[in-house]
């Protein structure tokens, strides 16, 4: 298995930022800004987009795994690798559907709730998106902190 930084032509991974955001121009504010990793495994199984907010300071923005592949530790890896490689990040953020299981995900990748968005997803996405078959709605911002 080996993680892949991708610098030129994100967008052939589209497919798979769909899974993780499933609006072409939302993708298309932080794809380019931020940085994109594959996780390869005889071939793309997994993908994450990370944004520096401020020093010290990162936002993982997308992040997913090809539905054959979920459930098998890819996209916990993929954070794991983040901590790791981003090693003046002290504090990293990531936005999920509120009322989502991808929440208690992020909080056993040791995130942290934070805040949350109200209809943020109604207000920024052209049709409705649901999750755990639920209409999302607010945005839940978790954080991960570094320890001293």
């Amino acid at each position: 298995m080996e993680i892949i930084k991708i610098t030129h032509n994100k967008k052939q991974f589209l497919d798979l930022l769909l899974l993780g955001d499933e609006q072409e121009n939302m993708i298309d504010a932080y794809l380019e800004c931020g940085e994109m990793f594959v996780l390869n495994e005889n071939g793309v199984m997994a993908e994450c987009v990370v944004t520096k907010e401020a020093d010290g300071i990162y936002e993982l923005k997308n992040i997913a795994v090809y539905p054959q592949y979920q459930k098998q530790g890819y996209a916990k890896k993929l954070i794991q690798f983040l901590f790791d490689h981003y090693s003046d990040c002290q504090m990293m953020y990531v936005g999920t559907g509120a009322e989502t299981s991808t929440v208690s995900f992020y909080e056993k990748c040791g995130f942290k709730k934070s805040h949350v968005v109200k209809n943020f997803f109604i207000d920024n996405y052209d049709h409705p998106i649901f999750e755990d078959g639920k209409q999302l709605i607010d945005m839940a911002y978790l954080k991960w902190k570094r320890n001293k």
